[in-house]
């Protein structure tokens, strides 16, 4: 299916995990992808699984790469009609342990980044009539112990997402989110800083937590991300979908 056909898309997080996933799914059905991440060999090697994708290096948590990510896709292709802020930032950190630096670094990547790139793809998305998805977590609206500052970012992104929602109707920009539950990606160790122990202890307690008794698969929330970006879903925005096997109902 060439769904995406003549579309580009714009990935920030592309290098691994879910955003590797919307990257493949998106360039097999027709997609021009451009993924961003701060790790060249990474993105590397995920351009070179597909021609239609390119790789930028570039930091969501440093607004001046903002504009680097949308004027290099707009030199490539000459258009600009999915924006997805996948990147993310957050920690397991208690309240009594709490650092200023590294909660300043979550809302960097989860707040601003995402605001600044919507801001400078804001001229071609009106032109394309365009989309923008941000990936979430369960934990926007799901209170979870030592993951204030993590839930609270992602709730901040969500009420961006359905503010962004109402005023960008007008220019025929749709703006929805995903609220993703825990998945098998490397963000425990490498975005959370666990060890490989404390992260697979972490595992078995979602599992159980989770009414279906499972973590979810890259490819499944990747499914979700092109199927809001997807001209049949041209009547849906402002919506934050939850994809986290029921664990928002639990």
């Amino acid at each position: 299916m060439k769904t995406f056909e003549g579309k580009v898309i714009i990935i920030t997080g592309g290098s691994a995990g879910i955003g590797k996933a919307a990257a493949l799914q998106f360039a097999a059905m027709g997609a021009r992808v451009l993924i961003t991440g701060r790790r060249v060999e990474r993105l590397d090697k995920v351009s070179a699984t597909h021609p239609n994708i390119k790789a930028l290096v570039a930091d969501t948590s440093k607004p001046e790469d903002a504009s680097l990510a949308i004027r290099k896709a707009f030199q490539l292709w000459g258009r600009i009609d999915v924006l997805v802020n996948n990147a993310g930032a957050g920690a397991i950190m208690a309240l009594a342990q709490a650092d200023a630096e590294r909660v300043k670094e979550i809302f960097a990547v989860n707040v601003v980044g995402p605001t600044i790139l919507a801001k400078e793809a804001l001229p071609y998305l009106t032109e394309t009539k365009g989309a923008i998805i941000n990936i979430s977590s369960t934990f926007g609206s799901k209170a979870g112990a030592m993951l204030s500052h993590y839930g609270a970012s992602k709730a901040a992104l969500e009420y961006m997402t359905r503010a962004w929602a109402l005023e960008l109707a007008p220019m025929g920009i749709r703006v929805n989110a995903i609220a993703v539950g825990p998945t098998e990606t490397e963000a425990l160790t490498e975005m959370m800083g666990l060890s490989k122990e404390d992260a697979e202890a972490v595992k078995e307690q979602e599992m159980h937590q989770i009414p279906l008794r499972r973590r979810g698969m890259p490819d499944e929330i990747a499914y979700w991300i092109t199927s809001l970006a997807a001209p049949e879903a041209t009547w849906v925005t402002g919506q934050i979908l939850g994809v986290d096997g029921g664990l928002t109902v639990a």
